[in-house]
């Protein structure tokens, strides 16, 4: 297992125990990799491609984050580390290549290797304003702003624009219905913001 530059900040000794401990795995996309109320067993560090993570309502959802390359999943390490069950959900957003680290190793390393820590306390202050970002968005403002921010930090995140995505898919992640994405779509072409078209949504 070959992890480059990903976690070359980390002690090589720890390096070369997490190489013999975690699994190095291949996840397709749309693959679901954890759920509301699963006991976590594995921690992941995407090393190539996009997880995203959201909370689910009835049949409502709301995306929290995006986990990118050299990035984990903060709420994983926090339900792990307690034992405590998910409270959220995670699904690749493209094909997915994750290191698992299995969460009673990464407990011992925490205590024999504190340097580990930095990759969750950053991914801690990380999430937490990205958190309260979407907090204010949701709070204060129209749906347009948070429909365009939306869109803009997809084109980022996955490197693609325009956005092979539907509109049911931008609303389930903004936690609202189809047609008022629909309407507020079309506001946005309008102004001139976005294209839709055979080849997706083309933010301007």
């Amino acid at each position: 297992m070959d992890l480059g530059n990903s976690l070359s900040y980390l002690n090589p000794e720890l390096i070369k125990k997490i190489q013999a401990e975690a699994n190095l795995k291949e996840l397709p996309r749309h693959t679901e990799i954890l759920r509301e109320g699963q006991f976590i067993k594995v921690i992941p560090i995407v090393l190539e491609g996009l997880i995203k993570v959201f909370t689910r309502y009835e049949d409502r959802e709301l995306l929290l984050y995006y986990i990118q390359p050299d990035e984990s999943c903060i709420m994983s390490f926090s339900a792990g580390i307690k034992n405590e069950p998910s409270t959220v959900y995670a699904i690749t957003e493209e094909d997915t290549v994750a290191l698992l680290l299995p969460v009673d190793k990464v407990a011992e390393w925490m205590v024999q290797y504190p340097g580990i820590n930095t990759l969750f306390f950053q991914q801690y202050k990380q999430r937490y304003s990205e958190l309260l970002d979407t907090i204010h968005h949701v709070l204060f403002n129209r749906m347009d702003k948070r429909l365009y921010k939306h869109l803009k930090t997809k084109t980022i995140v996955r490197n693609q624009n325009p956005l092979k995505i539907s509109h049911q898919q931008v609303a389930d992640e903004l936690g609202t219905v189809r047609e008022v994405i629909s309407r507020v779509m079309k506001k946005l072409e309008k102004e001139g913001l976005v294209i839709q078209d055979s080849d997706g949504i083309k933010i301007i």
